[in-house]
């Protein structure tokens, strides 16, 4: 038993420093012109864990470089977005992993966050993989409503952790991000 608890310490330490995100793209829309960049790009930049930012201004696209060691937190991205009164288009996340094995339509716990992976092909993931978060808020009402066809678990409906899929005693209050590769 004391050789089983110190195999999965050692795991966990392990999976804590492969697992962190790197960047990000983020398309913002509602722009119009480059007030409202302006806007949105000093919003961001008050983000503890963003590291730098370059725009593209003709596709309304921020380019996000996240600090390493530092725990990211999506859902302040979009709130920055929204505070300077735009809306999340798309986010497309870049994360470092290091074997780490996804199915269709389950959980993982990465990088501090739960992330749900929806419409993908089961695979083990190695290197840097580009994951697009299809959260309400984070796509549109048309693409949401798609993507709600493709899982019978509630917490896509709500983003938050439920009964029909806590598999140990994780909060139901735990946020969940539903993710696409």
């Amino acid at each position: 038993m004391k050789t089983i608890s110190i195999i999965l310490l050692a795991l966990g330490i392990s999976f804590g420093v492969q697992a962190q995100y790197k960047k990000a793209s983020l398309q913002a829309t509602g722009l119009t012109c480059a007030m409202c960049s302006r806007a949105t790009f000093e919003a961001l930049q008050t983000l503890p864990f963003v590291d730098k930012i370059d725009t593209d201004l003709n596709s309304t696209t921020f380019e996000l470089t996240f600090k390493s060691g530092v725990p990211v937190n999506i859902d302040a991205i979009r709130q920055k977005v929204e505070d300077a009164g735009f809306s999340v288009g798309k986010l497309v996340v870049a994360a470092q992993f290091d074997g780490v094995k996804v199915q269709n339509d389950t959980h993982l716990t990465f990088g501090g966050n739960t992330l749900h992976f929806m419409q993908i092909k089961d695979q083990v993931l190695n290197g840097e993989k580009l994951m697009t978060v299809i959260d309400k808020h984070f796509v549109s009402a048309k693409q949401f409503k798609k993507f709600s066809t493709t899982t019978s678990m509630s917490c896509y409906q709500t983003g938050m952790m439920s009964d029909c899929c806590k598999p140990d005693a994780t909060p139901a209050s735990k946020r969940i991000y539903h993710v696409t590769i």
